[in-house]
C-alpha cells in the first residue's frame, strides 16, 4: 500500500466529510426523543420482569409466605 503525505490526506479526509449527509436539527431532535421513549419501554419492561421472576423465585422458595 503507498504511503500518503499528510497534507493529501487531509485533502483526502475534507473530500470524504464533504460528502456526509448530515441530519437536520428536526431529524436529531426527533430522533433523539424516539431513543429516550424507547430507553423508558426497554426500563418499564425489565423492571416488570424483574419483579415478576422476583415473586415466582420468592413463590417457589418459600419467602412469599
Amino acid at each position: 500500500m503507498a504511503k500518503t503525505n499528510p497534507v493529501e490526506f487531509m485533502q483526502q479526509v475534507r473530500n470524504e466529510a464533504a460528502k456526509v449527509t448530515w441530519p437536520t436539527r428536526k431529524e436529531t431532535l426527533i430522533t433523539t426523543a424516539m431513543v429516550f421513549v424507547m430507553v423508558i419501554i426497554a426500563s418499564i419492561f425489565f423492571v416488570v420482569v424483574d419483579q415478576v421472576l422476583r415473586f415466582g423465585v420468592s413463590f417457589i422458595l418459600g419467602f412469599g409466605r
